[in-house]
């Protein structure tokens, strides 16, 4: 047995040369897609390995003149896929037709078969095959489907893509430090204390952008100038992002987050604000009923401020307890702590929320959490609408960029902050100089 193997762009070329080199009773052993050529795994050409074998070699028999083929309902090829042997020949039979025709040899012209002339450029052309052959040799070529129908084909050009992507921004970041080498040592004493505080590179590029923009004297920038530039770019950005406290029409306040953020203590905090700061008739709703001591917890707290309190256990239980509250001026609302990696605990919690007119829904978020962890929180609670964040914990932590990062990626307001477990003293409700004098260290919350 003779077997050869093959390395072609389409399967009408693997066939064509298998005819030609093993004769008409060759068979297809194998095809499989490969990617050959490219540079770094891009740029890569697709070919088509096909591995043939024939019984015994066949002795090749002087070419005879062929009749007209016919034009069967075999798929047409079109002359471009058409190998350069039989369009070297098409083209040197034509030209010897001319030259025959030149010097007057009508017998020449006789005995050419009338059919025969050059391809037009649009013609299809079918080469002359053994149809049960051509059957054959065609199913495997089913498996190399087109690269825009081919799922796997779909996903390398994503991957291509994203390369180039990728490459793109290392070029792009490449750039940016050549210039930020530039920088005088008071920019880069700056980015240092920036990063670490967690501002992520993104959102640290944009604000020292702008402050190489905004200054006239960069070279000779001192350490103080360097510090009031990034203050004024950080008061810009939390300058909209400000929820302030609760607003004055609010009448319920649902209160959201993972466990162990401190929701029942920040709870007992803004009733105690809403209570004696603006003398609001306060009443409490839990729906915390897993946690052991949850209820008694914030019971405790409503007894020593003097607030009614109701427990919900259902959508049903919530209403009842809405109905009983209607003489307060505000209804705080305590939920469930629940794993935010829990896609059916969250619905469930979801199912108690009913956003009215007048209601805001808070996320708690602890500060001692790392800003992926705190992506991922706010993504799965905003499965219900998010109006504003509070942050807890801001007296156990020295890094506050997280919260700077969150506020970048989702459209969130920053109302309160917690710097501890006194109630109702430690609540704080930060302002945009705040909040950069504590990301530049000038404060302590």
């Amino acid at each position: 047995m003779r077997v050869k193997r093959y390395i072609v762009d389409t399967m009408p070329d693997a066939m064509l040369k298998i005819r030609t080199d093993l004769g008409s009773d060759a068979v297809i052993l194998s095809t499989k897609e490969l990617k050959t050529g490219g540079f770094l795994g891009m740029f890569q050409k697709k070919k088509i390995e096909v591995i043939a074998a024939v019984e015994k070699e066949q002795v090749q028999e002087a070419p005879k003149a062929q009749p007209e083929p016919v034009v069967t309902a075999a798929t047409p090829v079109p002359k471009k896929a058409v190998p350069d042997a039989y369009r070297k020949s098409s083209q040197a039979f034509a030209e010897s037709m001319r030259q025959a025709l030149a010097a007057d040899q009508p017998a020449a012209v006789s005995s050419a078969p009338a059919a025969v002339s050059p391809l037009p450029e649009e013609e299809p052309f079918v080469p002359e095959v053994d149809r049960a052959r051509l059957q054959h040799v065609q199913a495997p070529a089913a498996t190399v489907a087109s690269p825009l129908s081919d799922p796997a084909d779909q996903m390398s050009e994503q991957r291509l893509f994203e390369e180039l992507r990728q490459m793109k921004q290392m070029m792009a970041d490449l750039t940016r430090d050549k210039e930020r080498a530039e920088l005088p040592e008071s920019l880069h004493n700056l980015m240092n204390q920036l990063k670490s505080q967690g501002i992520e590179q993104p959102l640290l590029d944009q604000w020292m952008d702008r402050i190489v923009e905004q200054s006239a004297n960069l070279e000779s920038m001192t350490a103080s100038e360097a510090k009031l530039a990034a203050k004024a770019q950080i008061e810009q950005f939390t300058d909209s992002r400000i929820g302030g406290g609760i607003a004055a029409e609010t009448r319920i306040v649902y209160i959201a987050g993972p466990t162990g953020v401190g929701k029942t203590t920040t709870i007992a905090k803004l009733a105690a604000e809403q209570l004696f700061k603006y003398k609001r008739k306060v009443g409490f709703i839990t729906s915390d009923t897993y946690r052991i001591s949850a209820v008694e917890q914030l019971r405790t707290y409503a007894s020593i401020l003097g607030v009614p309190l109701e427990v919900a256990q259902s959508p049903g239980d919530l209403q009842r307890a809405l109905q009983r509250l209607s003489e307060c001026d505000l209804i705080l609302m305590d939920t469930a702590g629940r794993n935010y990696r829990n896609e059916l605990l969250v619905s469930e919690l979801q199912s108690l929320l009913a956003p009215l007119e007048q209601s805001e829904t808070y996320l708690v978020l602890a500060l001692t959490s790392k800003t992926e962890d705190m992506r991922t929180i706010t993504d799965h609670f905003s499965k219900y609408p998010l109006d504003k964040v509070i942050f807890t914990k801001a007296d156990e932590t020295g890094s506050y960029g997280a919260l700077f990062n969150l506020l970048q990626d989702h459209p969130l307001r920053l109302s309160y902050m917690t710097n501890g477990q006194n109630v109702p003293d430690d609540l704080l409700m930060p302002s945009p100089d705040f909040l950069a004098n504590l990301l530049l260290g000038e404060i302590l919350p």
